[in-house]
Formats: C-alpha cells, structure tokens, sequence
C-alpha cells in the first residue's frame, strides 16, 4: 500500500476542502420513498459514511422521465429538496462533502417504474434486449421513444434545475452520471442512429454531453460539477464501435474547456487512454478500478495517475472505511441480496447495520474480504 499520507492528505476540489483523498462512490440502493424522497434511514447511511473526503450520491433522477429504477430518488420537487437536506446535514455534521449524481435513466426504464407510467425515451427508439426489475417483477424493456430535438433540449434544462435544487438543498455540486444511461446512449454508436446535430459523427455524439455539462456550469458554477465517464464500459447493450478512443478524447478535451471540478472515471484495462485523460485534463481525475485489492488502494495517488480514489462496495459495508485503512484493520463485505430495496429482515439490513471498528475490536471481527 502506498504512503498514508498520499491517501488521508487533505485536497481542493473546487471550492471544497476535502479532509481526505477517499470517495464513496454512486451506488444505488432503491430505498428511496414512493415520491422520490430520500428514505428514512438515508440520513443515517450517509451520515455513517462521512469519513470519506468526497461522498458522491446515488444516481438521482433529474425528471420524471429520468427515473429508470424502482425506488431511487429524484432532485426536482419541493418534497425532495427537504428530504436531502437531512441528508446534506448528516454528511456536513461530520465535516463530509457531498456532490449528488444526477443519472436520467434513458432507455434503461419500464412504465411501471415512472411516477408517470410513460414509455421510456432515448437518442434513438432502440431497445437494449435486457430485462429490468420492476415492483411487478422482472420485465423485459420496452423500445423507447426517441426524443425529437426540443425535447433533447428540455432534458438538458431538467439537469440544470436539478442541480440548482440540490445547492439548494445544501449539496456541494453534481456529478453527471455519463455510463450506461442517457448521456451513454447518444454516445454510443448501438443506440444513437440519429441523423440530426446529435448523431452519427462521434462529435454530434459527444453533444448531447457537452451541453448538459454546459447547462449545469451555467446553473451552479464549473467548480461545483463533476461528471462520470467509461471508456471500456460496453454493457447494457451498448457499443461505441472503433471510434470510441477518439470520441472520450474529444469529449474529455471539450469538457476540459468547462473548468469542471473533476471527471470520474471507472475503469475497465484501457491503461492508456487514462494515460492520455491525465496529460488532457487540467483538473482533479477521481478514478474507480472495480475490484481492486486492498493491497492496492493508494497506488495511482501516489503514481499521479489520479487525485482521489473512490470506492464502493468496500465504503458501504465499513461505515468507518477510511479509520479501517488508517489501522490496517479487517474489512468486512456486503451481501448482494441486500443491495437493492428493503430486506425482508427489516429496513436497516445490508444498508446501516454493519459494526465499526469502535465496536467491535480489530482484533475481534472476522476478515471477509480484502477486494475493493
């Protein structure tokens, strides 16, 4: 593992002051109440978390049209601006920040999961040929309705005002969620066959991305908006074809332009690009290598290769992640059955019931995984 002091140094992100270089990565958790407010033990999950230098939300819908899940939470009403604020006040009791992910969904929807029962819209009307969870089971996903032009630029106002509700709410910025929903999807030759300003080229691809980044610094300011991006992401039906190296570079190069406060990166081996995304990018890269072994944290902060790390599945089963790092203590592991929605054993399994080190001595708790 690499020097502490390359982990737990403080950094400037933005406007922000982070007390460590460690990030709770997105993760949904489908815990949210029927209308898009924040569950009632979201303040509490979060809250437990805190540690971590930059918290960065679970994929919230910037619309109705946006929700793609079951469940999850919105940032667009009256309602979810004060549910999130508890949320906000549990991360910045612990002197936390918080930036919320934005994440509109796209093709990756069922009417049954809408507050509005709609079918779901995207670049093109191009289903993925996958299957999605609903409160009815298991659905196939309908083809979506491609969006005519002035609705690609209503959906690029809906990012705006949500990420003007969230600073409202008491959040530190936005993330834009740019894998496997909307934003992917225009860039992704497999489900963008537009012939318009926001198709074929990998420059009218990259559109759709650029003007919500655009809108969202407009909105709240660059230093308080990141955007999440995947090169070697192909799930969920989508393909960039052989140009997918030129069409991140390009974007990674316009979105520079902004002054954004970070892009995120998940990784999947494509070591070279994220050579080339360091040298491009003049502000902080936060990077996710899924997987990666304990023994590992710390090394592309102390190779330069990015700012921060983030982390998911580790930071949410070990509340107190970053003090178990710190004390080479044990790291305990999350049961998948309980990532999504309440368990039958009640609302805080899998969710806020894992033990601290302050509980139960290093000495005394069984390691379950050293993986990332």
């Amino acid at each position: 593992m690499s020097e502490l002091i390359d982990i737990h140094s403080p950094f400037m992100l933005g406007r922000i002051r982070l007390q460590n270089r460690l990030v709770m990565a997105p993760m949904t958790r489908a815990r949210a109440n029927a209308d898009g407010t924040p569950g009632p033990f979201a303040a509490k999950y979060y809250g437990q978390r805190a540690g971590v230098g930059l918290t960065i939300t679970e994929g919230t819908q910037p619309s109705e049209n946006g929700q793609g899940y079951p469940m999850t939470p919105g940032i667009y009403t009256d309602a979810h601006v004060a549910g999130w604020r508890e949320v906000n006040d549990a991360i910045h009791g612990r002197d936390g920040h918080v930036f919320y992910q934005l994440m509109h969904a796209g093709r990756m929807s069922h009417p049954y999961n809408t507050p509005h029962h709609r079918q779901a819209v995207a670049p093109s009307a191009i289903a993925p040929g996958e299957q999605i969870y609903t409160l009815h089971g298991m659905k196939d996903i309908p083809v979506p309705r491609a969006l005519s032009v002035e609705e690609i630029q209503t959906t690029v106002a809906d990012y705006a005002h949500a990420a003007k509700r969230a600073i409202e709410s008491g959040a530190d910025g936005v993330e834009i969620h740019g894998i496997a929903y909307l934003i992917h999807q225009f860039l992704a030759v497999s489900a963008n066959q537009r012939t318009d300003r926001y198709g074929g080229t990998f420059e009218n691809r990259a559109r759709f991305a650029i003007e919500v980044a655009q809108a969202v610094v407009a909105a709240i300011g660059a230093d308080r908006t990141g955007i999440r991006l995947s090169p070697g992401f192909t799930g969920m039906g989508l393909s960039h074809g052989s140009e997918g190296p030129d069409l991140f570079r390009y974007l990674v190069r316009e979105l520079n332009k902004l002054g954004l406060a970070y892009i995120h990166i998940v990784h999947y081996g494509e070591d070279y690009i994220l050579h080339e995304f360091r040298r491009i990018w003049d502000q902080a890269i936060i990077l996710n290598r899924p997987g990666r072994a304990r023994d590992q944290i710390g090394e592309d902060i102390a190779s330069g290769l990015a700012d921060l790390e983030s982390y998911g599945a580790l930071v949410l089963a070990n509340p107190d992640f970053v003090d178990r790092i710190a004390s080479g203590g044990p790291l305990q592991s999350p049961d998948p059955h309980t990532y999504f929605g309440t368990s039958s054993l009640g609302a805080e399994v899998g969710y806020t019931d894992f033990p601290t080190l302050a509980v139960y001595p290093i000495t005394g708790l069984k390691q379950r995984s050293d993986e990332a």
